[in-house]
């Protein structure tokens, strides 16, 4: 099993979930986020003062899918978040060594 995380812009999120769902994605974390990358934010005007705006708001989506299914998963999101521009954001995988339903007490690929 894996974990991707990918931070994407706000905007794009109903994009990806509906392209994550189609190739059968079953659920998903979403979280607010800040941060920045190479872009290192960008600068604004308010009142006449210049200010700098370091992080910029994002999106964290998170979803756990079997071996198998990663690279579906990963270039969906791609598909589905690029724009082109720089700020599109980025994806990490990691390996999942356990899952637990809660509820059932199910493990492994049946958790999920």
């Amino acid at each position: 099993m894996k974990k991707l995380e990918a931070v994407i812009r706000h905007y794009k999120l109903e994009d990806v979930k509906t392209k994550l769902t189609t190739i059968g994605v079953q659920g998903m974390t979403v979280s607010e986020v800040r941060g920045f990358g190479r872009q290192r934010g960008h600068k604004e005007t308010y009142r006449g003062a210049e200010y700098t705006v370091d992080f910029m708001p994002k999106v964290k989506l998170e979803v756990i899918v079997n071996d198998n299914e990663v690279e579906g998963a990963i270039n969906a999101i791609c598909e589905a978040a690029r724009t082109g521009q720089i700020g599109d954001g980025k994806i990490f995988q990691y390996n999942l060594e356990q899952v637990v339903r809660i509820r059932t007490g199910e493990t492994g690929t049946d958790a999920i």
